[in-house]
């Protein structure tokens, strides 16, 4: 079979499993979160942090809930980090305490849900913080985005109140009900293909041309299904999802790849139940759709219509790519990643074609919105919608609406401070870095000292970067020597800002939007669940981000695309 075939019938096979399960998980994800019961185990959880979970919260309090939870897990993660050589199998293992810088780095990530990682993880962290820090983070950062989105969708589906939900019930269910059962099957299936789950220690592996080399066990399996499945990313080993301890074959990288979509995508099902209009759950599913499956299409075939004739004579662009799964599923998981906010990678995309790095690094200037992290990229692309019909309302001349509300003054304003975020992030760090010189034993050493490649390539490194810190998605382009104090410290602000500063606009617009009464349906208004307004939305979406990102891409990767 050729490589262009077999990544064909891949692509074709995720598609038909993300179709099959679309609608039941949908129903399921908008069942937990519309239920009035509690389950026992929940009821405990509530009284432990004493929080009632059937009072309404209006924004302000919704958002101190999700402040006040991730702080607290910021700081919980950085101590447990900083103890490390104390904890239980971990000075055994030669695990000691990480670095301050480090340690902020890494706690910022994991609360982020970005899961950057400038650190080895088999030679840094011992089980005690994989498990009970990374682990547990990979849990309830997705549920917090997800209980973020629902908070949202209600200020649509709801009128003449400022009642979002409660933010501590959202979190516990979103866990306990939704990612915890779907992780113990995922891991069950990983376990079976191949991928471990242990505490072991250390031990020596027989190598291929003689002589051992030391690896160490642990909880991979469990891990690995919620990095996925949480749209987390990072990894147990410093090769990700390309060792094969995590991802020992072709299934399990097609099973990661699906279980790094389903969620994202489901949600879109779960909107439109919520807001009682499926079909406006289809519109944003066919936006998300049209641009995942465009980027995938373009990055299959940047690897594989290569020029050269080494390129030509190995069948594709096989630098950086594992050859268990070959041109075609790697391609297919950068894309999945990058636009989602997922930081896991089976292939080194600083080894991707020019146009295929451009690719990657598009798909996350995009917002990953398509379809984007569990509950970011639903809510992201509300946002987005916001921005559509405000566009549309302003070529007829008529006041724009969305799903019954007016989208006015205070409205768009709040959804252009949220797309305004990570641009400001991204391309003001990566400017400081570029400029920076300094001196090797400056405290600031480590900016564009720390890139490793020359030209428009080393810039790709460094916009990659802080591309993929403040969208929260947390994958490295390779090349780049993060781990020091400069890019520990601005890349963990990047993530920290680009997570929670959104989160804030994003509660806000569900506050407005939840007073508003609703708006009758007159003929003039625009039908925002047909194929048109997915249209219009594509579109705005491509255009702002085009017209934001532009400059900085054709100086990295086109610039190296095109040489």
């Amino acid at each position: 079979m050729s490589p262009v075939l077999s990544g064909v019938l891949q692509l074709t096979a995720l598609i038909a499993a993300l179709a099959l399960v679309y609608r039941p998980l949908g129903d399921y994800m908008a069942a937990v979160y519309t239920s009035e019961k509690h389950l026992r185990g929940e009821r405990v959880l509530y009284r432990l942090i004493g929080a009632d979970p059937n009072a309404e919260m209006r924004w302000p309090a919704y958002l101190r809930g999700v402040l006040a939870f991730s702080a607290a897990s910021l700081l919980f993660l950085y101590l447990l980090q900083r103890v490390q050589g104390v904890l239980p199998h971990s000075l055994s293992l030669g695990f000691h305490a990480i670095s301050p810088d480090q340690a902020f780095n890494t706690a910022a990530s994991f609360v982020a849900n970005t899961n950057w990682q400038s650190y080895s993880g088999e030679q840094s962290m011992g089980h005690a913080v994989q498990t009970l820090g990374l682990a547990v983070q990979n849990f309830v950062s997705a549920a917090v985005g997800m209980a973020v989105a629902v908070a949202l969708v209600r200020g649509f589906a709801r009128s003449r109140t400022g009642d979002l939900g409660n933010f501590w019930a959202d979190l516990v269910r979103g866990t306990i009900r939704i990612l915890i059962p779907l992780s113990v099957v995922g891991a069950l299936i990983l376990v079976a293909c191949g991928s471990i789950q242990n505490f072991s220690g250390i031990h020596g592996i027989g190598q291929l041309t003689g002589g051992t080399q030391q690896v160490n066990g642990g909880a991979v399996a469990s891990q690995e299904v919620i990095k996925e499945l949480g749209t987390n990313g990072g990894g147990y080993f410093n090769a990700n999802s390309a060792h094969p301890f995590e991802n020992p074959n072709a299934f399990t990288n097609l099973f990661e790849i699906f279980l790094i979509l389903v969620i994202p995508f489901a949600l879109t099902r779960t909107f439109g139940k919520l807001v009682g209009n499926v079909k406006q759950g289809y519109a944003i599913l066919a936006a998300m759709g049209v641009i995942w499956l465009g980027f995938t299409v373009l990055m299959m075939w940047t690897e594989f219509a290569h020029h050269g004739a080494a390129l030509q004579a190995a069948g594709g662009a096989l630098e950086g790519k594992e050859q268990r799964f070959g041109i075609g599923a790697t391609s297919i998981f950068a894309t999945s990643t990058t636009l989602t906010s997922t930081g896991a990678v089976d292939g080194f995309h600083s080894s991707f074609t020019g146009f295929g790095g451009g690719i990657a690094m598009l798909g996350m200037m995009l917002g990953e919105i398509a379809p984007g992290g569990v509950g970011s990229g639903i809510y992201g692309m509300l946002v987005m919608a916001v921005i559509a019909v405000f566009i549309a309302g302003l070529m007829v001349g008529r006041t724009p609406e969305y799903l019954g509300k007016k989208i006015g003054t205070r409205e768009i304003k709040l959804a252009a401070c949220y797309i305004l975020i990570t641009p400001t992030l991204v391309l003001g760090f990566t400017a400081v870095s570029m400029v920076m010189h300094t001196p090797p034993n400056s405290i600031l050493n480590g900016a564009a000292n720390s890139v490793n490649g020359s030209g428009a390539h080393g810039f790709s490194e460094v916009l990659y970067a802080y591309t993929s810190g403040a969208n929260n998605n947390g994958s490295a382009f390779a090349g780049l020597n993060a781990n020091t104090q400069w890019y520990n410290t601005t890349i963990g602000l990047a993530m920290l800002l680009g997570r929670f500063l959104p989160m804030v606009f994003v509660l806000a617009l569900a506050g407005s939007l939840a007073e508003q009464k609703p708006v009758p349906e007159t003929a003039g208004t625009l039908r925002t669940e047909k194929p048109l307004f997915a249209g219009l939305l594509v579109g705005a979406i491509v255009i702002i981000t085009g017209l934001t990102y532009f400059p900085a891409l054709a100086l990295g990767p086109m610039a190296e695309g095109l040489s």
